[in-house]
């Protein structure tokens, strides 16, 4: 027995149980090695003449024996002499895949030449499920094969054998089952045909297993109850030619909605496909779509983003979160790239091919965003109701360093006509010399129309935004303006004041400090203010914190760490509600107490804040209505 070309034992024991952590991607290794195998014998046959070495005449081959517990794995590809499996599989970490790819680096790219193998490691991934390996193979154009054996880190055999077709044999004698490692399902025909499907679908080369088949039944024996009668066929387990490779016009509406619906488990079409192919700095194909819908838990911690990422054809990752950047991570879809991997060929080994892939797809993502909402509103706004939150949580996530990227696709729902408008088509509403984008916090556009603040703006012909989701005043705040136009939300006190109330507020300042003493710490002023027409009262804020802001930051765990808006109670001192107070206040001040309270906490109501104790509120209510 000879001994590994290495310091080996250590060095094989380390490729057997430390580079791969998915004992499953034995067989992707196996077969991207007979894939290798075809083409250097194809590349070969282009290149010398020779004649019957045509694509169609190449095939890798399958076959489980469940009493032996071997799995044997065939090519017809370019095989092997006795040096070559010496130098091979003799030497770990010595790629002869590698060696070929350099030597004609220019060749196979014109001539479209896929060899995957560059570590020479793959192989040995077979030890994971294998106690022994054996390798039948006979080289192009020679007369004996050769057989190398082996058993792990002990080492191995090389002897001559016999073997009629050229190519390689590989035979893996499968391990006993543990209560860990279920080996015996690499035996099975379903499992075969998954991990084909998953890791091998697209080599370019059939990959064919024998299969189960029933033979069809007559009438009679099925009213018989005869049992069904199997046989064995091969069949090719793999697709072959990806998608994404195809030219867009050879492809079908059928066929690309198809693909998403089995590839993506969605049952519904999807609102946006994206398929490019890039060549430049970075070489890639992508493949990508939008749902039409949000999946059930996305947004939620289990939600796992990300792009399968293929190289030259064959699944590396299912999921590479690196591609995608968190504000668009409802798309679904692959990349497929040369890429450098890890020695495991499971992760990316440097960051800048993919850093640069997934800059190219966050811009061409935007772009087609932003064409189906200039082109298809409908399906937009579809889109939007189902992951526009994302996209405004990744304005504030980032602390507004995205907001060149995505202010644009944001939308809000417009209180006067009661639809969806960008920032954009707001902005072109205004008057050239108006400077505001005016908004409020609601649960719908009823809600912003019931404020009191929104009468006078509406009535002045403005038009008002609707922001429905907790996150969007902090998103705004992040955007800080648009086009030069500040945002100012309706319900602070920079937008309700009126320089003519000055007056008002002078000649009663007696009865504002007594209702701001009846109530204390609960707000910082009380004004008059007459911007709210018909409406009695209203809760305003000024500074930063607004009262949503407030509202959001209270539900947090940690209460917002104190974090209150400036409240001021303004009212409105043409509502004959406020003669009553005045009223009050003349005869006797205590009894303004009674009405401080309730116009404090009614504003509370309307401007959606809770009332801790609404019993005691509503007994103080009706104490004012018995009087």
């Amino acid at each position: 027995m000879k001994s590994f070309k290495t310091q080996s034992k250590r060095v094989l024991d380390l490729m057997i149980n430390s580079i791969y952590t998915n004992k499953e991607i034995f067989l992707r290794e196996l077969l991207s090695n007979c894939s290798d195998a075809i083409d250097k014998l194809y590349y070969k046959g282009l290149k010398e003449g020779i004649s019957g070495l045509t694509r169609n005449d190449f095939e890798i081959k399958i076959k489980a024996d469940k009493k032996a517990r071997t799995l044997t794995i065939t090519d017809n590809g370019i095989g092997m002499t006795a040096e070559e499996l010496e130098n091979n599989l003799g030497t770990i970490a010595k790629s002869g895949s590698l060696a070929f790819k350099t030597e004609n680096a220019e060749e196979i790219k014109a001539d479209d030449i896929n060899v995957i193998g560059q570590f020479g490691v793959g192989f040995y991934s077979a030890f994971m499920v294998a106690d022994k390996v054996e390798v039948y193979s006979k080289a192009f154009g020679e007369d004996t094969a050769t057989v190398w054996v082996s058993s792990g880190t002990e080492g191995y055999d090389v002897k001559p054998c016999e073997k009629e077709e050229r190519g390689t044999e590989i035979v893996l004698y499968i391990k006993e089952d543990t209560d860990d490692d279920k080996f015996s399902s690499y035996l099975e025909e379903y499992q075969l045909k998954s991990l084909v499907k998953k890791y091998s679908d697209y080599i370019r080369y059939p990959i064919k297993a024998e299969v189960t088949k029933y033979k069809e039944q007559t009438e009679e024996e099925r009213k018989d109850g005869a049992p069904l009668e199997s046989y064995t066929e091969w069949e090719t387990l793999n697709s072959m030619t990806p998608l994404w490779k195809k030219n867009k016009n050879e492809i079908s509406e059928e066929e690309y909605d198809g693909f998403y619906k089995d590839t993506f488990y969605d049952y519904e079409k999807p609102l946006k496909r994206i398929h490019v192919s890039v060549e430049g700095s970075v070489n890639y194909k992508a493949l990508l779509y939008i749902p039409s819908k949000a999946p059930y838990n996305y947004y939620s911690k289990n939600y796992e983003k990300g792009l399968k990422l293929y190289t030259d054809g064959v699944l590396i990752t299912e999921k590479c979160a690196d591609l995608l950047p968190d504000y668009f991570s409802f798309v679904k879809g692959l990349v497929d790239s040369e890429l450098t991997l890890n020695i495991s060929r499971e992760t990316i080994q440097q960051s800048r091919q993919l850093k640069l892939i997934g800059s190219n797809i966050e811009k061409k993502i935007k772009n087609e965003l932003l064409d189906m909402q200039k082109n298809d509103r409908e399906s937009y706004e579809k889109f939007f109701d189902a992951f526009g939150l994302q996209i405004k949580y990744g304005i504030y996530q980032g602390f507004g360093m995205n907001k060149e990227l995505l202010q644009d696709l944001i939308m809000f729902k417009s209180v006067k006509e009661d639809k969806y408008l960008t920032l954009k088509e707001y902005v072109e509403k205004l008057a050239e010399d108006d400077k505001t984008i005016y908004y409020a916090t609601a649960k719908s556009v009823d809600g912003v129309k019931a404020l009191p603040q929104s009468e006078q703006i509406l009535d002045g012909g403005k038009d008002i935004l609707t922001f429905a989701d907790e996150v969007d005043e902090f998103a705004i705040k992040m955007l800080g303006e648009y086009e030069g136009k500040a945002f100012k939300n309706i319900l602070s006190v920079e937008v309700t004041q009126n320089g003519d109330d000055e007056k008002l507020n002078t000649e009663n300042n007696g009865i504002l400090e007594e209702i701001k003493s009846a109530l204390g710490d609960k707000v910082a002023k009380v004004r008059l203010s007459s911007s709210l027409k018909k409406h009695a009262v209203c809760l305003s804020a000024e500074g930063e914190i607004s009262l949503e802001m407030e509202k959001v930051l209270s539900q947090m765990p940690n209460g917002g760490q104190g974090v209150s808006a400036s409240k001021v109670l303004e009212i409105n001192p043409a509502h004959p509600l406020f003669e009553k107070i005045k009223k009050v206040y003349i005869d006797d001040k205590d009894g303004v107490k009674a009405f401080a309270e309730i116009l404090y906490f009614s504003a509370r109501l309307t401007a959606g804040l809770s009332v801790e104790n609404p019993t005691a509120v509503t007994d103080k209510i009706f104490d004012l209505l018995s009087k």
